[in-house]
């Protein structure tokens, strides 16, 4: 058992129901005793991770990005956008306190935090359970995915009707450029930077440093995933987001954690021109004095022991010279508006 908190996550998305989306939902496929319905994420031309599917809740297409949600058998129920994995109910609280939970930990008392992407409401969720927050502006370009995600995803139901939350829909680096408005932390739940996809430009320098920066209060901290960290994976993008985040912010973290769904380690960047130097004592009572409930993963040992990389992962991270440029981008595989594979086997 994982804990009483992702117990309950669990038991709401397993009440997920698709009454009064079938007009656009597939029908749930009914196998034969001798097929199984498969997802496919082609993680490279040579490499594809597979999933069995007890149905496929719903699949279609945005202005943005393609949407699917399905039942597997393995992780529960998934989110595919544009033919990549987001989160699953087993294992999703792994990256979202990954996310969230250091930056608004290590600032001295976070009371504004705006959300970059966060679609499916599990960022703001975890966002909300801090008792110091006052105040939460999730942005997020697709509305329909919002709106999808909003309605069927109900352990985020409570995030979504806080009256904390402000949900905006807007390119993140216009929303951010028109604001008068200043946070204490800046988060990028954003999509993995793919040629074709809606926000690579949102890992660039420029971006980091003429409107997120600028958009920060004093001690104010950015985070933002960064992509596949693993042995194999973590020049693709990791390395590139870190060495151009370290181009801008004095201080800069870079942390990891496995997540099962993905099949590979994931990476998180921190950011500030203040030091990050709480111990995990400190970390821990931290989490007592101002979490709502229990973290399921993060504790203040782990935090501090996620920032201790493996010996090929740091030394591909101090040696990276690579800056994101809108010119001189990086891409993980894929595309955008990606084909969601469903095979029979």
């Amino acid at each position: 058992m994982v804990g009483a908190v992702q117990e309950d996550i669990v038991r709401e998305w397993n009440g997920l129901e698709t009454n009064g989306y079938e007009s656009r939902a597939m029908t749930k496929p009914q196998p034969r005793a001798e097929e199984s319905k498969w997802y496919e994420e082609e993680i490279d031309d040579d490499l594809k991770l597979c999933y069995a599917l007890n149905s496929v809740l719903h699949r279609g297409a945005s202005k943005y990005q393609e949407i699917a949600l399905i039942d597997t058998k393995h992780f529960g129920k998934a989110l595919i956008i544009d033919g990549k994995m987001q989160s699953t109910e087993v294992d999703e609280f792994i990256y979202h306190e990954s996310l969230i939970h250091p930056p608004l930990l290590f600032h001295p008392n976070a009371k504004t935090v705006f959300v970059m992407g966060g679609g499916e409401g599990s960022a703001a969720r975890e966002v909300l359970r801090h008792n110091t927050v006052q105040r939460v502006v999730m942005c997020d370009i697709d509305e329909e995915v919002v709106d999808f995600c909003r309605t069927y995803l109900s352990a985020n139901w409570g995030a979504f009707s806080s009256d904390k939350l402000c949900l905006v829909f807007n390119d993140a680096r216009a929303e951010l450029e028109k604001s008068r408005e200043k946070f204490d932390v800046i988060v990028g739940d954003l999509a993995d930077p793919v040629e074709g996809g809606p926000c690579y430009q949102l890992y660039t320098k420029s971006f980091y440093e003429h409107v997120v920066k600028p958009k920060l209060n004093d001690r104010g901290i950015f985070v933002t995933q960064a992509g596949p960290a693993g042995v194999l994976t973590h020049r693709e993008v990791f390395s590139s987001i870190y060495n151009t985040i370290r181009h801008v912010f004095k201080y800069v973290k870079a942390y990891t954690a496995h997540v099962p769904s993905f099949a590979d380690t994931w990476g998180w960047v921190m950011a500030s021109d203040h030091p990050f130097n709480l111990t995990a004592q400190e970390i821990n009572e931290r989490i007592k004095e101002r979490v709502d409930g229990e973290l399921v993963y993060l504790t203040g040992e782990s935090l501090i022991s996620s920032t201790v990389l493996n010996k090929s992962v740091c030394q591909s991270l101090q040696n990276e010279t690579h800056v994101y440029t809108e010119d001189d981008a990086r891409f993980i595989h894929g595309h955008g508006r990606a084909r969601c594979a469903l095979t029979e086997r």
